[in-house]
């Protein structure tokens, strides 16, 4: 059991880093950090994130309307009393959130390096047909990659006129490709917790995620709900890697499946990672199969490090082409801030 003066720590250096972006999110968690109620929660589920986004769901629903009229007036003494009641009101309500949920950060940022990546995978298999399935992206919103606007260096990837609009700062001399995804004929996600951006229910948890002094974050989200809104989506809950096999058995016939992992292995066991290249090995049996991760280097297995240390900063964008004769895995590239900025390395040959 965590005691009180441990969390109201936690608490309090959260605050302190959160203040910077969002004074409301500060207000809240130094007055949550003396709450004895947060004894009553999950004990592995007390982390001051995930408690205040599922105080702010109450809001968003609701359930906490004093909470939620701090939270449109900007007030943080405000929201901090109002906080302080409802946990302490509602404290099971909060409970049983907090231990069914996780915190979630939906960008569409990502897709300026998946973009690219994808479209490599599928010239490289002369694919006029690709099926997008996604491991580890609760929200699914990598399987819109193809319907979101990519500027890099004032040339645009994917759809112009999406309502999500994304760029990338080239890093080196070499251009980011800017060649179209091939039609996307499947679109498959794969969690354990997967979230429905059309369920009113998941998607105002997706809202609850964001801090509600951050305007701007809020109306991103809601383009990017509504770009995910309009398009099918197929999500398999479960394992992963028990369900990858399936998951590409579902792409049609004709297409590439391409598998896509975004920041989602770190938190994996280094043979859990393993697993899923044999997973994908065995699901290549019988047809060609693409996988492009973004993960940290020396995260997904088989993908070239570069002589890149681990921890050091950036990402490795790989590529993992598997077929009935074996694999290839290339580094396509290097990138940073979570896609804000690309180095391309992967050279197109002539002709």
């Amino acid at each position: 059991m965590v005691t009180a003066r441990p969390l109201a720590e936690v608490y309090r250096r959260f605050a302190e880093d959160a203040a910077g972006t969002s004074p409301l999110t500060a207000a809240v968690a130094r007055a949550l950090g003396g709450s004895v109620a947060l004894e009553l929660l999950p004990p592995r589920r007390r982390q001051p994130a995930l408690v205040l986004a599922a105080l702010h769901d109450l809001a968003l629903a609701g359930r906490a309307p004093a909470l939620a009229a701090a939270y449109t007036a900007g007030d943080g003494d405000a929201a901090a009393r109002a906080a302080l009641d409802t946990l302490a009101g509602l404290t099971g309500e909060v409970a049983a959130l907090v231990a069914r949920r996780r915190l979630v950060t939906v960008e569409a940022q990502r897709c300026a390096v998946l973009v690219p990546a994808v479209a490599e995978a599928a010239r490289r298999a002369g694919a006029a047909a690709v099926g997008l399935v996604a491991v580890g992206s609760p929200a699914g919103f990598d399987l819109h990659l193809d319907r979101v606007a990519v500027t890099s260096a004032g040339r645009i990837a994917g759809d112009p006129s999406s309502p999500v609009q994304v760029s990338v700062s080239v890093v080196g001399r070499m251009p980011v490709p800017v060649r179209p995804v091939p039609e996307v004929v499947a679109r498959i996600g794969v969690d354990r917790e997967p979230l429905d951006p059309t369920d009113p229910d998941d998607a105002r948890w997706l809202r609850a995620c964001v801090p509600p002094d951050r305007p701007g974050r809020r109306a991103e989200l809601d383009a990017e709900l509504a770009l995910g809104a309009g398009a099918p989506v197929l999500l398999l809950r479960g394992d992963p890697v028990t369900l990858l096999a399936d998951a590409v058995a579902r792409v049609p016939a004709g297409a590439l499946p391409v598998v896509t992992t975004t920041w989602a292995l770190s938190t994996w066991p280094a043979a859990r990672r393993v697993r899923l290249l044999d997973r994908l090995a065995q699901a290549a049996a019988g047809r060609a199969v693409s996988w492009v991760s973004v993960e940290g280097v020396g995260v997904a297995p088989g993908v070239p490090t570069l002589g890149d240390r681990p921890a050091s900063g950036h990402s490795i964008v790989g590529l993992v082409e598997l077929d009935g004769a074996g694999r290839r895995a290339e580094a396509l590239g290097r990138c940073w801030s979570r896609g804000r900025q690309l180095s391309w390395l992967a050279v197109e040959p002539p002709g």
